[in-house]
């Protein structure tokens, strides 16, 4: 992540991996993942995430968590044109460049929007994110392929966070 942030810009967090098991009956691991994030960065308010676990690597970013004030101006936008066309065909080539995208979503279209908008699965979203996992092979994931992974990945995620940082900005309650 230190490489990465050198050539994104903006600083890397780290999470702890472990907790205080000294005193637990239960001495399983609290985490069984190492992730971080490169935050803060010039070029766009969503941060980096890296995630190395026994299932691989997973890089992903966009918007994780939104505010109240960016939730309604996402939804403004997906059903705005051109916007919300626009973030459908970013969406669509991620998806063909094999980006899952992620988010917390709603059963239905959110109170006040029509159930049969033609982007109803976006409407539903109250958060957007899009990562892809590396698996690891025999000998693990080597460092080179872990860079390479995570440039690709967050290149291909790169229109996503500028439609992110156009459309639906940063809050007025404060970052999240």
């Amino acid at each position: 992540l230190e490489d990465l942030a050198d050539e994104h810009g903006g600083h890397v967090k780290m999470f702890r991996q472990h907790r205080d098991v000294r005193f637990s009956r239960d001495k399983s691991p609290y985490k069984t993942t190492t992730y971080g994030v490169i935050a803060d960065r010039p070029s766009s308010r969503a941060a980096l995430y890296a995630q190395l676990s026994s299932g691989g690597l997973f890089c992903g970013t966009g918007y994780y968590m939104l505010a109240p004030d960016q939730l309604a101006r996402f939804r403004d936008a997906v059903v705005s044109e051109p916007s919300g066309s626009a973030l459908a065909r970013i969406v669509d080539r991620l998806h063909a460049a094999r980006v899952e995208t992620y988010g917390e979503a709603l059963k239905t279209a959110p109170r006040g929007y029509p159930r049969d908008h033609p982007r109803v699965r976006l409407l539903r979203h109250k958060s957007l994110v899009a990562g892809r996992r590396l698996e690891p092979r025999a000998r693990g994931i080597s460092r080179a392929a872990a860079l390479e992974h995570a440039r690709s990945t967050w290149a291909a995620c790169a229109p996503l966070n500028a439609w992110l940082d156009e459309h639906v900005r940063e809050s007025a309650h404060g970052t999240r």
